[in-house]
C-alpha cells in the first residue's frame, strides 16, 4: 500500500529508519529508492540516535555519506516507552531532545540543520511549499477536468425528473411484457 502513494512523482517521501541498524537494508530507503531513484523527493529520518550502540554514532548517515539523498537527513530523538507511559508531555520531551544534541560528544559539533524534530518541520515546511508551489497548476488543471468530465456525465444522464420519467417508463413496459408472458 505504501508503494501505491509514494510512486505519484507529487509526493514527498519521508523515508524513517533507525540508526541501530545497517541502512543499506532499510525497507523505507529501498522502497525510496525504487519510485525516487535520484533522491530528489526523498528526506531521511533517522530515529533512535540515543539508543545506538557503545562506540557507534550515525554522523555518516546524518551526512549521506553512505546513501546520499539530495534533499539529507535529519536525525530525530524519539520520546522513550518510559516517558510515553509516563505521560511526559511532547513539549518536555523535545526540549530534552534539544539538550541532548546541543550536549553530545559528536552531534553538538555537526553542521546547523541534520538534527532535531524543530529542524525536520523546518525542512518538510519549506520543501512542501516548494512543492505546492511546483505542482499547484498541475492540481488545479486536474481538478477542472475531472469536474467537467463529471459535469458532462450528468448532462449525458439528464435531469433527476427525466431520469424519474423514464424509470417509470421502463417499469411500466417491464409490466405490460410480464402481462404478455
Amino acid at each position: 500500500m505504501t508503494l501505491h502513494y509514494i510512486k505519484d512523482p507529487r509526493t514527498i517521501i519521508l523515508a524513517v529508519l533507525p540508526a541501530n541498524q545497517d541502512m543499506s537494508v532499510s525497507d523505507s530507503l529501498q522502497l525510496a529508492r525504487q519510485v525516487d531513484p535520484q533522491g530528489i523527493r526523498t528526506i531521511g529520518v533517522i530515529t533512535k540516535i540515543d539508543i545506538m550502540d557503545a562506540g557507534t554514532d550515525a554522523q555518516r548517515m546524518l551526512r549521506g555519506e553512505d546513501v546520499p539523498l539530495r534533499l539529507g537527513y535529519v536525525g530525530v530523538k524519539m520520546r522513550s516507552q518510559q516517558d510515553i507511559m509516563d505521560s511526559k508531555p511532547v513539549v518536555d520531551a523535545l526540549k530534552d531532545e534539544r539538550q541532548y544534541f546541543e550536549s553530545h560528544r559528536l552531534y553538538s559539533k555537526l553542521p546547523p540543520g541534520l538534527v532535531g524534530t524543530y529542524v525536520l518541520i523546518d525542512k518538510l515546511t519549506h520543501v512542501l511549499f516548494k512543492h505546492i508551489r511546483r505542482f499547484l497548476p498541475e492540481i488545479k488543471k486536474e481538478i477542472n477536468e475531472r469536474r467537467r468530465s463529471v459535469q458532462d456525465r450528468l448532462e449525458e444522464l439528464g435531469s433527476r425528473e427525466t431520469r424519474r420519467l423514464g424509470d417509470q417508463k421502463t417499469r411500466r413496459l417491464e409490466k405490460t411484457r410480464r402481462l404478455g408472458d
